[in-house]
């Protein structure tokens, strides 16, 4: 059975990830693909995102440099 993934409005797929509930079902792997797949091009991974991802999860030994 395929789901129709045009019904889901933006708003929905928002409210999904909003939902510590819902949110909590997706496996590490999942959230990882979902990274992954989400960010729209290379312009978008900056050295002050993966500055910020290392500083959200308390990441240790890495540092990004600017060339």
């Amino acid at each position: 059975m395929r789901t129709d993934y045009t019904t889901i409005t933006r708003q929905d797929f928002m409210d999904f990830f909003r939902d510590d509930e819902t949110l909590n079902q997706l496996t590490a792997g999942d959230r990882v693909e979902i990274f992954q797949q989400i960010l729209t091009g290379s312009s978008d991974v900056t050295k002050e995102l993966l500055g910020e991802l290392i500083r959200d999860y308390n990441v240790r030994g890495i540092e990004v440099v600017d060339n």
